[in-house]
């Protein structure tokens, strides 16, 4: 079986210039998990829901972390106010980056008349969850794992 028998065509894609934020509306859109980024009419690579979740990085417990007193509970409502506002801006600042910044290049792609079980050994071997699938050098396609895992189940389906 062929890849180009199992892809999706024509994928949902985003451009280099795109934010974040518009990356993450097509993803929950279209109930995807990842998105070819396009420079033009060339694959530059691929933006995934982890690459976003990954700007999320909470780090190491704070420094400022301390148990309030009884005399400074008072004081914790404003504290977890100005926390609030700084995670809103570090969102906000987060949504308006470029998908550039964020995406992973180089792409790693397939060709549409690769078979299926190089896809998945690529996909393996590489520990990513989708391809997008060229033919020329231009996009014609995304395969992902669960593609696979239909195509494969389609054809044993067949047989029987």
């Amino acid at each position: 079986m062929k890849v180009r028998d199992v892809m999706t065509p024509d994928p949902v894609t985003v451009r280099v210039a795109s934010t974040v934020s518009e990356a993450a509306g097509l993803l929950r859109k279209y109930h995807i998990g990842g998105l070819p980024v396009m420079d033009g009419d060339r694959v530059a690579g691929i933006v995934t829901e982890t690459d976003i979740l990954s700007l999320l990085d909470t780090g190491d417990i704070s420094d400022d972390l301390w148990l309030p007193s009884p005399l400074e509970v008072i004081e914790v409502p404003v504290r977890e106010f100005i926390n609030w506002e700084r995670t809103k801006r570090a969102l906000t600042d987060i949504g308006n980056m470029e998908v550039r910044r964020v995406m992973s290049s180089p792409v790693i792609a397939i060709g549409e008349d690769s078979d299926i079980a190089d896809a998945a050994s690529l996909m393996l071997r590489e520990g990513i969850a989708r391809l997008p699938v060229l033919r020329d050098d231009n996009l014609v396609g995304i395969v992902t794992r669960a593609d696979i895992v239909h195509g494969l189940g389609a054809s044993s389906g067949e047989k029987s």
